[in-house]
Formats: C-alpha cells, structure tokens, sequence
C-alpha cells in the first residue's frame, strides 16, 4: 500500500526529519537495547559525524556501498526520515557493555593487568575492583580496555567500567588470591645445606628471596607463577619455617624444612651429601633419598666403587606396559605392588675388569684386548663365582626386586626413559645394535633418575634371588629363595 508520510519523507529531508521525530519516542529505545544505533561512523557516539553521514545517503539504499547499508538504521531499504528519528533519539554516548574480565583472578597485592572486554569501551575514564580505583586503564580498542587491580582482600570483586553515557558491572567478579605455598620438596636436608628445594605454590612469580630458618637460601629462581627452586642454607637440627617473599608479598610456612643429620656409612668416604638435581631430576626422589638420612653418592673404601643411595618405595613390579617390539613374558606378565622398607647403595656402574682384578686376583673376562679393558664390566663369571668376590669385599647382589626398583626410578614404561620404543635403548646401552659385539667402558650411555648407567646392555646384572613367576598378592622386602 501506497504510504504518503513516508513518501513525503523521501522527497524532502526537512520535512522527513519533522515527522519521523513523532515516531522517535516509539521506535527509539527498542533498537537501542540492541545495538548503539545511529554510530554509523563507529566511535562509540552518535553525534555530528553519523549525521552527516547519513543525509550524504539520503535516499535508496545502494546495495554495493557498506556505508549507504549502515545509514539504513531500520532497514526498510531506504535513508529517510524514520532513520533520521533513530539517530536523533540516540543521541550521545553509546552505552556500554562488559562481556569478560580476564584473568578472573589474580593476587591480593594487587599489580594484575586485567583485560575487559565488552562494547563501546572506547571512552572509558575509570575502572574500579571492588569499588577501588584501577591504574593503568589502557584503551585498546571500541572493545577492549586493560587495566591494573589495586591491593584487595581476598574474595570476589566487582569490576565497573566508567565512560561518558555511565557505568557498566562485569558479569563476573574479579577474585583475590593470596600468595600461597602448597608444597616444599624436599621438606628435609642435611646441616650443611646445599639441597634444592622446589617450592609450589600460587602468585609467586614476583618472588625475590627465600629463607630457611632466617638464614637466605641461594639460586633463588623462578620456574613460573607456581614454581621456585632454591637451594638451602646451613642450618641447626630441627625444624626451621621457610619464608617466601616478593613483589606479591610474604608467605611463611612454619616448619616448612627440617635439618636433618646424615650418617656417612663406615665403609665409605662421602662424595656427595645430597642429591644433583641435574641427575635425579625427580623431585619426589630426592625427596626420598635426603629423608632417608643417609648420603647420596659414596665410594667403597675398599674397592674405591661409586656408590649411589637407593631409598625406601613402593611400586608395581613386572611388565606394566610392553615395548613397541617385544611383548611381555610369562615370567614378568603378573604386576604386583612391592615395597622396599629399607634404603640401599648400589654400584652407580657394573663391576669393572680392574675392580675385579684388584679384589681377585685375576681377570676371567673375553674382552681384554682394547685399550679401555680395564674400564669395560668383568664378565664369564657365574652366579657361583661371583660369590667369591662378594665375600671378599662384604657386598651382596640385589635382590630382583631391588634391581627393578632402581632401574625403573619412577617409571612404568618398558624403558628407563620413559619410553616404549626399542630404538631409543641405544642412547641407554650397548646392545646388539651398537656394541660391535665387545663390551665397552662403563658410564659411556645415559643415566637413569637416579644416576645409574648401563643397566641395559654391555653385560647381564646378577641378582641375589632365583628366576620364578610373580605372585600377584602385594609383597614387602621380597626375595625369591
């Protein structure tokens, strides 16, 4: 139907804007609830720009033009006077929106740069968490602002944003955390010190020094927002609290370490008190070697042997997983939990050819021509013909599950690594593939998580107990006789 009030709309803007300014109050509010309409020109208010604009298109929309398409404010297919009510109506300031604050949470000092995102946040002047101002407020963009919290309690925040048409509330609050410290490995050392604590935690990225017991730890070092490594100080026997600070502040854990004395065995001279964290890399195993109360790394007097600690565990014996390649045999196939109640020292290499000749006396072994024979493992000795040697020395063979123990280090995979991939023994020892059919020099491949090398390949490991099929109830201290 043929409408004359639109049609006269159309024919002279003046008289258009006049009539549609009768419509404006019923058409107005409605769109606004929407979107800014009328912010043709999209700066965040409808003013002079967006009015120039729109009499510039006056008339039927062009279809190919994106600025005539964004003037047609009710989209009849025409910029006329109705269009011309709406942007009058709204005229100002275009009201904002916040969708998102991000992070939802950060440290009760303060200093989290939160970004806000939203509409029409082009003119923000103010932003406050939990009614304190923000600093920093940063305008990004029409839909962006970020801004520095202020210091706080803990708990949920609101967060406002203030531009020139009021005040907006995100839908979530911002929440205050305090620095926190959750765990402290190892929580136990020796007097002297020089143990590398991993302390876990929240809002500790800032953190600038550590003591432990008042004295200052050293290599204080900042893995990430959750994570420090520290390395202790001498102390006194007992309990000492460790406090944490920085720029996030203070955080104490009363009694957090224990100084702990260690007890270097009779038959051995100390090489190292605690355990190098570039070699037991596993902090829970360090962990348990240092609560142990012995020495990590000690040398036979006797024998001058590298020794390395093995402390108390439990874990699941047998084949958990098979390799890539081989699958698991009868003998290994039932996985059962064992625990070792007591820590032991094991050679941190196999027996050497000059070790064994030095305690014996003579030299069994096939590979004795190379130049590094003496640094090769003895080999072509029997359980029985070991016996001798153990005698002579006082050691024992460990027990097969004491052997699995060690090797393992944490792991459950075929590999000490890791991993199941056969290929990958090759960086782990000598085998049919890399040995050139000799042995070589102990200590030449990769160490496992507690620093003992070949424990594949170069030769087979004697155990104290026989070969049988695992039982499937769980076992302490196991020995198959």
């Amino acid at each position: 139907m043929h409408d004359p009030l639109r049609s006269s709309a159309r024919r002279s803007p003046i008289a258009g804007a006049m009539l549609a300014l009768a419509f404006s109050l019923l058409v107005a509010p409605a769109a606004r609830a929407q979107v800014c309409t009328g912010d043709i020109v999209p700066d965040g208010r409808v003013d002079g720009g967006d009015l120039g604009t729109l009499l510039s298109n006056w008339g039927p929309v062009v279809v190919t033009n994106p600025v005539s398409q964004a003037c047609d404010l009710d989209r009849s297919g025409g910029v006329d006077g109705f269009d011309l009510s709406l942007l009058l109506g709204n005229w100002g300031w275009c009201t904002p929106t916040v969708s998102g604050v991000s992070p939802s949470e950060g440290c009760i000092v303060g200093g989290t740069t939160i970004t806000i995102t939203g509409a029409y946040l082009g003119a923000t002047s103010a932003v406050t968490v939990g009614g304190v101002p923000a600093t920093g407020v940063t305008v990004l963009s029409q839909s962006a602002v970020t801004a520095v919290t202020p210091a706080s309690s803990s708990g949920p925040a609101t967060v406002s944003v203030t531009t020139p048409a009021g005040t907006v509330t995100a839908p979530q609050p911002f929440t205050y955390m305090p620095v926190s410290v959750l765990s402290i490995v190892p929580n136990a050392g020796v007097l002297t010190g020089g143990s590398q604590i991993t302390i876990t935690g929240g809002y500790l990225t800032l953190t600038t020094g550590v003591t432990v017991g008042g004295a200052p730890c050293t290599n204080v070092t900042v893995v990430n927002a959750s994570t420090v490594t520290a390395i202790t100080p001498p102390g006194s026997l007992g309990i000492a609290d460790v406090v944490v600070t920085g720029g996030k502040g203070t955080i104490t854990v009363p009694g957090g370490f224990r100084y702990a004395p260690i007890v270097v065995p009779s038959w051995a001279t100390l090489i190292e008190m605690v355990p190098d964290p570039a070699v037991v890399t596993d902090p829970a195993l360090r962990a348990a070697i240092v609560a142990s109360g012995r020495p990590w790394r000690v040398r036979d007097t006797a024998t001058q042997m590298e020794m390395l600690l093995i402390p108390p565990g439990t874990f699941q014996m047998g084949c958990i997983m098979p390799s890539d390649l081989h699958p698991c045999t009868v003998l290994q196939i039932t996985v059962h939990q064992v625990t070792l109640s007591r820590p032991f020292y094991l050679g941190r290499f196999e027996v050497t050819q000059a070790q064994w000749q030095a305690t014996m006396g003579s030299n069994p072994s096939s590979f004795q021509s190379q130049p590094d024979s003496p640094s090769c493992p003895v080999e072509n000795v029997s359980w029985d013909t070991v016996q001798g040697y153990l005698g002579a020395t006082g050691m024992r063979l460990p027990t097969e599950a004491e052997w699995e123990f060690a090797c393992r280090a944490g792991t459950q995979t075929p590999f000490h690594n890791g991993s199941t991939d056969d290929a990958t023994v090759v960086s782990l020892g000598w085998v049919l593939g890399n040995a050139a059919g000799r042995t070589h020099a102990v200590g030449g491949k990769a160490a496992n998580g507690f620093g003992l090398h070949d424990l594949y390949g170069n030769v087979m490991e004697l155990a104290f107990d026989r070969l049988s099929t695992y039982p499937s109830d769980p076992q302490t201290d196991p020995i198959v006789s």
